[in-house]
């Protein structure tokens, strides 16, 4: 795609943001940013490595807003009041939300393939990725997390790859509403669940998504995703479920610490065995969407069940950072009741005691999943297990405080949970620390922080010392 203007990234660090800038810079584009983060001195390694690709980074002061011919980028979360986007007014800048771009690049892909869902977008992206980039597809993809596949000591922050081919590959967002941009030749509706947004709202985006698609990919062993399935007629729609009737279906799982195997059974068709490099029967499901999805873009089942075995998984999710004094600690991305959820399943299958740092990703998510969140830990911890909340992730701006950390906690000690609210993140990580034991599993757990895998480090460095 030629790209006539330069573009200026406002949170340039942002999960979101990273990989869209890299794919434009990766294009040839002339990218520049700002970063509350880079201001801060924070995950300085991660701004070493834009610099790197030609990316230009300036203080968030207006100082890199320098002509209207910009067009500046914003996510979501960036109030008109920072100085960039000030400044960008003053000039007449021309501005848009990193979604109306992202959503231009992937609207005029020949292919373009759209994960939705309110869980596994990321790895069922990088799943994707990996079996177009296995055989030969060259796609672009578009990632929230960083692909281990990907991943290189000169690309440490591979959340992008950017291809040649006709496919490009990208999570889709429900959570501001931005879905809706998006017309996807290939769509996958992995789940509906809550997390930013009500489900009739919910509903109403992913709906409309589906609908979009030549083929769609939809999960049955969701209820809600299995609904709106039903409203699309047969020729388009590609099922996948657990144990029953789909056109893609996954049987005789054998669970594994850090892995899964299981029978791929296509409908009419053959069956297949696949191993997996990820544990957890939520991965054995993100596996059948990312197949399907495949098999919509023209990749025939046996090459896209080979080719799955290849994929190493991503970063923050269940990822192992180590063992010390027969303590394991992993770092994982879950924030919303399902995620956590699989999570716990997936460690609870095997024994040994769980140790959970939780950070919550914001007051709103809190206040909008309270109830779910406490029936889900009261259901998911173990008698011996510990759950520590420190305060939600703060990075600036506004924000109303209706429901915090001690609320939650409150809720889930009620149930007969252990549970404690400990506000400082390095009080409640030293708390678990000092409390850990042979055998036991410390995971920490969150989202919107990147810090948390230096947090991590931090504990596992700690235990063996």
């Amino acid at each position: 795609m030629h790209h006539r203007k330069p573009y200026f990234f406002v949170g340039i660090g942002g999960s979101g943001m990273m990989p869209l800038a890299m794919i434009l810079a990766g294009q040839g584009a002339t990218v520049a940013g700002s970063d509350r983060s880079l201001d801060s001195g924070r995950l300085p390694a991660k701004f070493d490595y834009l610099k790197r690709m030609g990316v230009a980074l300036f203080p968030q002061d207006g100082s890199g807003i320098v002509a209207p011919e910009q067009i500046v980028v914003a996510s979501a979360a960036i109030e008109l009041t920072v100085p960039d986007m000030m400044k960008a007014a003053e000039l007449g800048s021309e501005r848009m939300s990193r979604a109306e771009l992202l959503a231009g690049l992937f609207n005029a892909a020949p292919l373009s393939v759209g994960v939705a869902g309110t869980s596994g977008k990321s790895t069922v992206t990088g799943m994707i990725g990996w079996i177009l980039h296995a055989l030969g597809r060259d796609p672009t993809v578009m990632n929230g997390a960083v692909m281990k596949n990907f991943a290189t000591p000169d690309t440490p922050f591979a959340s992008a790859l950017v291809g040649e081919g006709d496919a490009f590959v990208s999570e889709v967002d429900e959570s501001d509403g931005s879905i809706a941009l998006y017309w996807p030749k290939v769509a996958v509706l992995n789940n509906v669940s809550l997390d930013h947004k009500s489900l009739e709202e919910l509903r109403d985006l992913f709906g409309g998504f589906i609908a979009k698609a030549a083929t769609a990919v939809v999960n049955l062993d969701n209820g809600e995703g299995a609904a709106l399935a039903m409203t699309l007629p047969a020729e388009r729609l590609l099922t996948f479920a657990i144990e029953r009737d789909a056109n893609l279906a996954a049987e005789n799982i054998e669970a594994r610490r850090f892995g899964a195997a299981f029978d791929l059974v296509e409908r009419g068709g053959a069956r297949h065995r696949v191993t997996l490099r990820v544990p957890g029967r939520h991965n054995v499901s993100n596996a059948l969407a990312a197949i399907g999805a495949a098999k919509a873009a023209g990749v025939t089942i046996e090459d896209a069940a080979r080719a799955i075995e290849g994929f190493e998984g991503l970063k923050r999710r269940f990822e192992l950072v180590g063992d010390a004094g027969g303590v394991a600690v992993i770092d994982d991305f879950g924030h919303n009741p399902d995620k956590i959820a699989a999570t716990l399943d997936t460690l609870h299958a095997f024994p040994g005691r769980l140790l959970l740092l939780f950070q919550p990703h914001g007051y709103g998510p809190l206040r909008v999943m309270r109830r779910e969140l406490v029936a889900m830990f009261a259901e998911k911890l173990g008698v011996d297990d510990l759950l520590v909340l420190p305060d939600p992730v703060y990075q600036g701006g506004t924000v109303t405080r209706e429901v915090t950390s001690a609320d939650i906690v409150a809720d889930i000690a009620a149930t007969g949970r252990s549970a404690l609210h400990i506000p400082e993140r390095a009080a409640a990580a030293a708390h678990l620390v000092a409390e850990a034991r042979a055998g036991d599993r410390i995971v920490v757990m969150g989202a919107r922080d990147d810090t948390l895998s230096l947090l991590a480090q931090d504990m596992l460095e700690r235990l063996g010392s």
